[in-house]
């Protein structure tokens, strides 16, 4: 396969800016190049050496346009893609309004098919090369996201969402059959080309205890799996949780009880946390998902991001789709500075951009593979042009440094702003 270098304006982490200065946590070249070799980064560095030392590659000059890791969502629901926007309520009752109807037609396979195919082509178009998603109940949903996501060659993480309670008739499985069907899921995707599976309990409301220790057990047996599910989202929500597990110390126990705690879990939102619950997380290396549009969309509260990163805990970003109110990681960018500047703490732009390539990586334990410019990365990249709107570009043109021209980009930009992507090398 014949060599590619993209030029343009490089950025990538050599470092999590958290935990180390920015000048030293980030790489920015102006003239910067990339090459592109079998699918994976090969070469970084300036176009013009780029080019000297590769006079026989293809070369895409991409200007003064940003070039960056793909964005990772690392927590979304991709059947709602259809619901997405639909007028807000609480929680519970959103779920039982419009969520649980619109999982119910995941039954059918062409339905699942098109809707699944339908997000990932949004999620491209919005400069996202993998997606961590929560299917249905149905199998069908979730061969329906792997295929499609194969077809596009996309690294994504999902699994069949398990509940056995809570939740209205054709929507509900059992301990038994969400073992049997998880297994079988997991064993048929599990590393198949790109694809990561995730033992699913959609959240400990809907899952018996039963259930929630069938996939414990599923986890023990396949510890390389990931484990995805929903943690202290909403008040209301913990009261409930302290309703039908009461003998549980917090709403955390209701997973560490049953075997669904550990390194390689997610737990999307983790707002609402106990002491308790923070230590255990930071113990036992969990991740936490910051949805910053859908905590906001449905009233969640405020996501201590800065405690979270204080704590050493992984963090990822994700657009929680469709509770989260869009498509967009740099609308989701956006928010989570809005959420911090309401807590205190003002995050950099290079915090905003780690926290939507590196970070969320590392939460799908994926460091080196996904949300990277690295060498041996895939060439999973996105490329952001700067002045992508009359209002981004006569404040962007005024920047002193690269900071400062991304950041009007990452508050007020959209898909407009993307002018390429590319998965695994090839252009999209």
């Amino acid at each position: 396969m014949t060599d590619l270098i993209l030029r343009g304006q490089t950025l990538r982490f050599e470092a999590d800016p958290f935990n180390t200065p920015i000048e030293d946590a980030a790489v920015i070249e102006t003239h910067g190049g990339i090459l592109v070799r079998d699918g994976r980064i090969a070469q970084t560095g300036t176009g013009d050496d780029l080019c000297r030392a590769y006079p026989q590659a293809r070369v895409i000059d991409h200007g003064d346009a940003l070039i960056t890791a793909g964005f990772v969502d690392a927590h979304m629901h991709y059947p709602q893609t259809a619901m997405i926007a639909s007028w807000g309520k609480r929680l519970i009752d959103w779920l039982n309004t419009y969520t649980f109807p619109e999982e119910m037609q995941f039954a059918d396979p062409c339905y699942a098919d098109d809707i699944a195919g339908r997000t990932l082509d949004l999620a491209l178009s919005n400069g996202t090369t993998t997606l961590t998603s929560f299917c249905t109940i149905h199998p069908t949903s979730v061969d329906a996201f792997f295929e499609n996501a194969a077809a596009r060659n996309m690294a994504v993480v999902a699994g069949k969402t398990c509940m056995d309670r809570n939740a209205p008739d054709g929507l509900r499985d059992t301990a038994n059959s969400a073992y049997d069907d998880s297994k079988t899921l997991l064993e048929k995707w599990h590393r198949t080309g790109r694809a990561t599976y995730a033992i699913t309990p959609r959240f400990s409301p809907t899952s018996t205890p039963e259930q929630l220790a069938a996939l414990g057990a599923l986890w023990g047996e396949h510890p390389t799996a990931l484990m995805q599910t929903h943690l202290s989202e909403q008040t209301d929500e913990i009261e409930w949780v302290k309703g039908l597990y009461p003998q549980a110390r917090d709403y955390l126990d209701t997973y560490e009880a049953f075997g669904l705690l550990g390194e390689r879990g997610l737990y999307g939102h983790a707002i609402h946390l106990t002491p308790r619950e923070i230590d255990r997380l930071a113990e036992v290396n969990a991740a936490v998902v910051h949805c910053p549009t859908s905590n906001t969309f449905i009233g969640s509260g405020l996501f201590d991001m800065a405690g979270m990163k204080a704590r050493g805990i992984r963090t990822g970003l994700a657009t929680d789709t469709g509770g989260g109110s869009s498509f967009s990681m740099l609308r989701t960018m956006a928010a989570t500075y809005e959420i911090g500047q309401l807590r205190g703490t003002a995050l950099h732009p290079a915090h905003l951009m780690w926290l939507a390539t590196e970070g969320s990586a590392q939460a799908l334990h994926m460091k080196g593979e996904i949300g990277s410019l690295n060498v041996g990365a895939m060439a999973d990249i996105t490329v952001l042009d700067l002045a992508s709107t009359t209002a981004i570009a006569q404040r962007s043109t005024r920047a002193n440094d690269l900071w400062e021209a991304l950041f009007p980009t990452l508050m007020m930009g959209d898909d407009r702003a993307i002018t390429q992507v590319y998965v695994a090398g090839q252009a999209v």
